[in-house]
């Protein structure tokens, strides 16, 4: 991965926000990822604001945060919510030396990373549900939305959002239909969670899993012992209809593997 260091890093800086984006920036130990940092108090969606800065150029490792989103976005637009302030709300802009067919490897990566992040700050064992929900105990903690720009043939760039439930009472924040359904790192523990540590752990993990995929090396096997539908029947609802079969796991580039009832595997790409 190429580095991008020193001033450059304050340029992208702006007015106040300054001060929260040197808070993160003390004590990171990454080479390339969050440098630059943009903090935004609202923002209508991080992935949006990284895609424009990734069209503008900006560099491999760009990051994105804010403390609340009003158009904040899953997969398939469902909305993401989150009061300010309760959650890790983050995009990251790559530009990876990766053929198109090997972008869901992006996914894998920045996945992972959370995942190990939360377990190391936490101690909490966090799952997958593919395609990109991020579990405790059965319940949805997070999800990553990947967007990709093509040039011609190639990969441009990539922007890599994540939402992770930090410090979120569904209950008190008036999200009553998230009970039960979702989770978040201060629920689960009885106690806040220190969100600028959580993220700068990720970062490193991120950016160890990302060199490791532009080796040329896949991530699917660590993401399998995660699975959490590993070995269970599932339905999955793809843009010609639901596939039903038991979950195989997936495979080098992110599709998941369906066995079906007279005993063949098909690739889910999407659903």
């Amino acid at each position: 991965m190429a580095g991008h260091r020193g001033k450059r890093v304050h340029a992208w800086l702006i007015g106040q926000i300054e001060v929260e984006a040197a808070s993160i920036l003390n004590g990171l130990k990454t080479q390339v990822l969050g440098r630059p940092v943009l903090v935004y108090p609202v923002v209508g969606s991080t992935n949006d604001e990284a895609k424009r800065l990734a069209a503008e150029g900006a560099p491999e490792g760009t990051l994105v945060l804010a403390e609340e989103q009003t158009a904040g976005r899953g997969r398939q637009g469902r909305r993401w919510q989150a009061p300010p302030g309760t959650a890790l709300l983050m995009s990251l802009v790559l530009r990876p030396p990766l053929p198109p067919d090997r972008a869901g490897q992006l996914t894998l990566a920045v996945a992972l990373a959370a995942a190990e992040a939360v377990e190391a700050e936490t101690g909490l064992r966090v799952g997958f549900k593919w395609p990109n929900d991020l579990l405790v105990r059965g319940r949805k903690l997070g999800g990553i939305l990947a967007e990709l720009s093509l040039l011609g043939a190639a990969l441009e760039w990539a922007v890599i959002g994540l939402g992770l439930n930090v410090n979120l009472d569904f209950a008190a924040a008036g999200l009553d239909e998230l009970v039960g359904l979702a989770t978040s790192l201060s629920l689960e523990l009885g106690q806040p969670v220190d969100r600028v540590r959580l993220l700068q752990t990720l970062l490193v993990r991120a950016e160890a899993h990302l060199a490791t995929v532009y080796s040329g090396v896949s991530l699917h096997r660590q993401w399998n012992a995660r699975l959490d539908q590993l070995g269970r029947p599932v339905v999955v609802q793809t843009p010609t209809g639901q596939v039903a079969g038991t979950a195989e796991g997936i495979n080098a580039s992110g599709a998941l593997l369906l066995r079906q009832g007279d005993g063949t595997v098909i690739e889910i790409a999407v659903g």
